[in-house]
């Protein structure tokens, strides 16, 4: 009985360590994104074309911002 507390344990850690990754990079893309104006078209006076990305895009780039963090963060915990 006491095998099976230990691996559960050792499951539990592993997916909170996993969890936490995660949970790091989703903060700082947050950070990035709010502060920078990250995938936000730029908005513009007088006849400028396309000035705003649609959310299709700006879905996009939140996400390819967010692997970034990742990759990030799995480069500081290795």
């Amino acid at each position: 009985m006491r095998y099976a507390e230990t691996m559960a344990d050792d499951t539990q850690q592993i997916s909170l360590a996993a969890r936490t990754r995660d949970e790091i990079a989703l903060e700082m893309m947050k950070f990035i994104a709010v502060t920078t104006g990250h995938g936000k078209g730029t908005g513009a006076a007088g006849f400028t074309g396309k000035t705003t990305k649609t959310p299709e895009e700006y879905t996009d780039a939140l996400l390819q911002l967010f692997e970034r963090c990742r990759a990030v963060i799995g480069k500081e915990k290795d």
